[in-house]
């Protein structure tokens, strides 16, 4: 069934709403999304949730009643915890962004305003994309959606789900990188390519990062020719840089949404791992997932997702 609306009207619509994502964007836009769908006659329930964990307990037990399609109101981090439900591969998937990020969305073409996402996506279409899977150093395995590293980013990561918990969008992730960079010492990462592109990298860096959307830390074009339906990571290096630099980087980020230095770097793989030479722990899509050193790999055509 490759019409959203014959889907999502055949059958009842899941929506889970993270309340506390992107400053309570998911649940001022609760109403709006109710109306919209009752007006396109298409039965919906609608879940809030107060926590990831909930979130993910809710979808399997959602999947396991033979729920047929699940969306997410919310951020990356919130689409991550759907993505990682046992049967997650076998339902129609959406993400309605109210997320400090949003960079998943993004990559789809979907509006940034939740209700927009809505009713782009009820006159869209069904399409396969693929994640990410990081193995990280204490055996656990997780998939992510759009972009996952670690260094600074980690750091800032850290910073924004804490400090920066109630702040939004773009001035949230400036603010925690700059809080960051104040302490951070740059890390030297090899990182190894197996398979058919087989090689060797070895570099002192800021960040490493393994990316599946063109934009990583809400609109942050850092790796451009990403593609999500190409069964390939970006992984980018970004070296050191002194103060002004990073200034100029941040004012480049923050008017433009585009990174403009001869010290980052891209390579495309299907597989990556990633070894620092001190202790430091991965992120995905914002979540700190676990202890490097890390394996990635892309997935693809992981998911259906709900697409304009």
């Amino acid at each position: 069934m490759d019409d959203p609306q014959s889907l999502l009207r055949h059958s009842p619509t899941h929506i889970l709403v993270n309340p506390t994502a992107g400053g309570s964007r998911g649940g001022r836009s609760l109403r709006d999304l109710q109306d919209l769908l009752k007006a396109a006659r298409v039965p919906a329930e609608f879940h809030t949730l107060g926590s990831l964990s909930q979130m993910e307990t809710t979808a399997a037990s959602l999947i396991r009643g033979g729920a047929k399609s699940v969306l997410v109101a919310g951020g990356d981090g919130t689409l991550q915890a759907l993505v990682n439900v046992p049967g997650a591969s076998d339902i129609t998937i959406g993400i309605l962004p109210c997320g400090s990020g949003n960079d998943f969305a993004a990559a789809l073409g979907l509006p940034q305003d939740p209700v927009e996402a809505m009713r782009s996506l009820l006159a869209g279409r069904i399409r396969r994309v693929d994640l990410a899977r990081v193995r990280t150093a204490d055996g656990r395995a997780r998939l992510y959606c759009g972009g996952g590293g670690l260094g600074l980013d980690a750091e800032a990561a850290r910073h924004a789900s804490e400090s920066y918990a109630r702040w939004a969008g773009k001035p949230r992730y400036i603010l925690s990188a700059l809080r960051a960079f104040r302490t951070f010492r740059p890390i030297t990462v090899r990182a190894e390519f197996p398979g058919a592109e087989a090689g060797l990298v070895e570099k002192t860096v800021l960040l490493a990062a393994a990316l599946n959307t063109p934009t990583y830390g809400a609109g942050l074009r850092l790796a451009a020719n990403a593609r999500i339906d190409d069964g390939l990571l970006d992984v980018v290096f970004v070296e050191e840089l002194s103060l002004r630099q990073v200034a100029g980087i941040v004012f480049d980020w923050t008017v433009r949404g585009t990174l403009r230095s001869s010290r980052i770097s891209t390579r495309r793989t299907s597989c990556v791992r990633l070894t620092p030479d001190r202790l430091c722990s991965f992120h995905g899509d914002g979540e700190i997932l676990g202890p490097a050193p890390v394996e990635i790999e892309a997935v693809p055509q992981a998911i259906h997702v709900l697409a304009p």
